[in-house]
């Protein structure tokens, strides 16, 4: 499956931006009932392939309300969570008023070159309009040696277990988000975004393409959600 952008969905920035910043208030609870309680669970092991330590700077990617971050301020590492949304930095800044929460575009990150020591973003490089830049971008800013963990909605391996579960997305998925979510037709949106995603190993290739070495990934929850890694090279 060849490159995907929010423009072939139909959907310019600025409209996907507006469709978060009115999902925020119940953003991760929506998310919650939408995977069944599986999206802790990813998110755990999102924390586990980053590995944050303490004083060790971390970039959240597509953070939106900072619970993403909370897993690696635990760790005590220093992490800077970053949106897009203003409104999901609004909510998240009511939420985690310590946080560093900060506005910027993936493809255009505000940020130094090689200042962090892991760039992370969860179920948000779907949702950037040019997955390359942005991945060029996250390169950019990490420091040689350091790490890169993307956990994206993915596809599942096993034949029919997909076709179950792209029923479940275009089914299931818009009468639920109508049910518990202020903007159901943003998870239409979502559910088509995730249908048209590359496949896991295509991924891997724009990641090596963006300079990534020893680029691998593992599926979860039997593809559905894929954790990709990388590491940027020591010149």
């Amino acid at each position: 499956m060849g490159h995907v952008t929010r423009a072939s969905l139909d959907k310019q920035p600025h409209e996907v931006a507006s469709m978060f910043d009115d999902v925020a208030a119940n953003y991760d609870l929506t998310n919650d009932v939408l995977s069944l309680g599986q999206d802790r669970r990813w998110r755990r092991e999102v924390a586990r392939a980053v590995d944050a330590r303490p004083a060790q700077k971390v970039l959240d990617l597509a953070a939106g309300t900072g619970t993403s971050s909370m897993p690696f301020t635990e760790r005590g590492a220093y992490v800077v969570p970053c949106d897009f949304s203003l409104g999901m930095l609004r909510e998240g800044k009511k939420r985690h008023p310590w946080l560093p929460l900060t506005a910027g575009d993936a493809m255009k990150l505000p940020f130094r070159d090689d200042v962090f020591d892991a760039v992370t973003i969860s179920f948000g490089l779907r949702n950037v309009q040019d997955t390359e830049a942005a991945l060029r971008e996250m390169y950019r800013v990490t420091r040689p040696g350091g790490r890169v963990v993307i956990c994206e909605f993915s596809h599942p391996a096993w034949a029919p277990f997909r076709t179950v579960y792209e029923e479940y997305l275009m089914r299931a998925l818009p009468p639920v988000a109508r049910a518990v979510s202020s903007n159901p037709e943003a998870y239409v949106y979502l559910a088509e975004s995730i249908r048209s995603w590359p496949e896991q190993a295509e991924l891997a290739r724009l990641l090596q393409r963006a300079g990534w070495a020893g680029v691998a990934w593992r599926n979860l929850t039997g593809g559905i959600v894929a954790l990709h890694r990388g590491v940027k090279p020591v010149a």
